[in-house]
């Protein structure tokens, strides 16, 4: 029989959540600004700052967005 499982079939609880970051366009937007970047390489210079500047922005709020949501977190968990 299957480790765990019962032999009336019911089957034990989990022993702990499992966190899921929230969905967030913020990938997206960091992709849009590498790829203006890069183009601004080709074409000119305020066209890669443009580039440059969407990715830190977005970079640096996606870090932000991440850091808030595991100070959310437990910090202990049981076993």
């Amino acid at each position: 029989m299957a480790e765990g499982v019962k032999p009336d079939g019911d089957v034990p609880a989990a022993g702990e959540a499992i966190h899921l970051p929230e969905p967030s366009y913020l990938p997206v937007i960091v992709a849009f600004g590498t790829t203006i970047a890069v183009v601004g390489v080709v074409l000119n210079w305020y066209v890669f700052g443009l580039g440059v500047t969407v990715t830190v922005v977005a970079i640096a709020r996606w870090i932000g967005q991440t850091r808030e949501e595991i100070a959310d977190l437990p910090l202990e968990h049981e076993h």
